[in-house]
């Protein structure tokens, strides 16, 4: 297996395109903007927000002018301390699943080289925290009805005491949180930390 990168920052991409790209590349959570929607998805905001406050973001978007108008956004709602920003070469062409290059002919993250990927990453100041072969185990839903986050009567409550616990906003939908808490925690660490939280309230 190829070895991939692992950083401290959460990495925050336009789309779900960019997504699976550098996947390939690194192992780290990733965030979606969902392009624009970001502008008035207010959960999505509070969500990096609260991952920049703890971990750190690290924003990678197209080099067109939607990518920077979204980069600028999130210099906006995020202190300045807490976000780096990887820059992405300006590469002609097209995308292969695009029947059309785009408005201004330029390829996104989504259609880059993996190694100028990875030097965008490296040049743009992010904590590499090394190279890992073995792919990292996530929190998924199947995950959220095992502990009881999901599917039985108290689980909303179980879910609000977590979130107050770790500071994050109360009102986050499941989705929402299975994301924050794989940038907060790796599954066997979510795990122990379940296991002294549920030790704490006897």
């Amino acid at each position: 297996m190829t070895e991939k990168l692992r950083l401290r920052e959460a990495v925050i991409v336009e789309g779900k395109y960019d997504k699976i790209r550098l996947s390939e590349l690194i192992a780290t959570p990733i965030i979606e903007t969902g392009g624009f929607r970001v502008f008035k998805d207010k959960e999505k905001q509070e969500l990096i927000r609260s991952i920049a406050q703890r971990r750190g973001i690290l924003v990678m978007t197209d080099v067109d002018s939607a990518g920077f108008v979204i980069r600028n956004f999130l210099r906006g709602i995020v202190p300045e301390e807490q976000i780096r920003h990887a820059y992405i070469l300006t590469v002609e062409g097209k995308e292969r699943r695009k029947a059309q290059p785009s408005k201004e002919g330029i390829l996104g993250v989504e259609g880059l080289d993996k190694e100028l990927l990875a030097q965008a990453i490296r040049s743009s100041g992010a904590h590499i925290e090394g190279e890992v072969s073995e792919p990292v185990a996530l929190i998924t839903k199947g995950d959220f009805y095992d502990y009881g986050l999901t599917g039985s009567e108290h689980s909303a409550e179980y879910r609000t005491m977590i979130l107050q616990s770790l500071g994050l906003p109360k009102y986050l939908t499941t989705n929402a949180m299975i994301a924050a808490l794989n940038c907060l925690f790796t599954k066997e660490e979510f795990e122990n930390y379940l296991s002294q939280l549920n030790q704490a309230k006897r």
